[in-house]
């Protein structure tokens, strides 16, 4: 083990590294600019990514990295500031680029995730979807057309979809005003439709299966972001929530998400982590693997 860091899988590589560090808040270096920081930055974002890649509690955090209150300090730091959502967005933009797309979305699509919750969340964050049966919080994200996170909001789950999905098609008018148009299933159908051309002055149009569709079939215009709900909860922090404030699991999301971009706009080169040899690509492995 090397004296910079354990070389976990989650760690980022160098050219990860370069991609979110420029991101960074300013480091304080001096009396003046706050009390220097003890830990490198670099260890502070790979124990998050930790935490967030294997489900570990803050206090498991290994001893190699940071002491988990300062790790959970930086956590809520940077979700305080906007931090998070500010690496978030300039992430997709590159994304977005490096795809041949412009950097700016003008189409989405919408869902929701119902997902079990940890017992020392609070009660009053949790609720009952009678549809899915599952007793927990529900997830309402926006995408772009590549399965990019553009908006995300955390509520119960006895939420019903026509009213969950309000806030986050508001967020996404107003932060992404060239998108016109979005994509939602059965589910967001209704007066929704209404409010949203009539209040936001956008289309929401309803994907609708086919009358003869037997069993689970890929609804064109959705996959993508049926997709994105593949990648978070393969992210274990994400396949149940843990988070004691619904705004926390929000900056989960983002920072799943945030790993996901940074693979993505790095892949196909060789791995490099710090105090450690580049690990060469297997010949089996694919290089347009579609795993995040």
């Amino acid at each position: 083990m090397s004296g910079v860091g354990g070389g976990y899988p989650s760690d980022l590589t160098d050219e990860q590294w370069a991609l979110v560090e420029p991101l960074l808040p300013p480091a304080r270096v001096g009396p003046k600019g706050g009390r220097r920081e003890k830990h490198p930055r670099r260890r502070i974002v790979d124990a998050i990514f930790y935490v967030v890649r294997t489900g570990c509690a803050w206090r498991q955090l290994p001893k190699d990295f940071a002491p988990w209150p300062t790790v959970y300090w930086y956590f809520t730091w940077w979700h305080d500031d906007g931090t998070v959502e500010r690496i978030h967005d300039a992430l997709r933009g590159k994304v977005r680029e490096a795809d041949g797309r412009d950097a700016k979305p003008s189409a989405g699509l919408i869902d929701s995730q119902s997902v079990r919750t940890a017992d020392t969340v609070p009660a009053a964050t949790r609720g009952f979807d009678a549809g899915k049966k599952v007793k927990g919080r529900k997830r309402f994200i926006v995408t772009d057309t590549l399965g990019l996170l553009l908006a995300v909001h955390v509520v119960a789950a006895s939420i019903q979809d026509r009213d969950g999905a309000k806030r986050p098609l508001l967020w996404t008018r107003l932060d992404h005003p060239g998108v016109r148009k979005v994509w939602a299933d059965q589910g967001f159908a209704g007066r929704l439709i209404d409010w949203a051309a009539q209040i936001l002055g956008r289309e929401l149009e309803i994907v609708r299966k086919d009358p003869d569709q037997r069993g689970f079939q890929v609804q064109p215009k959705r996959w993508a972001v049926e997709r994105t709900f593949s990648w978070l909860t393969a992210h274990r922090r994400l396949a149940r929530d843990y988070e004691t404030s619904s705004a926390h699991s929000e900056t989960m999301i983002r920072w799943a998400m945030i790993g996901v971009m940074v693979r993505r706009l790095t892949r196909g080169g060789a791995a490099t982590r710090p105090g450690r040899r580049p690990l060469l690509r297997q010949p089996s492995q694919p290089v347009g693997s579609t795993l995040p």
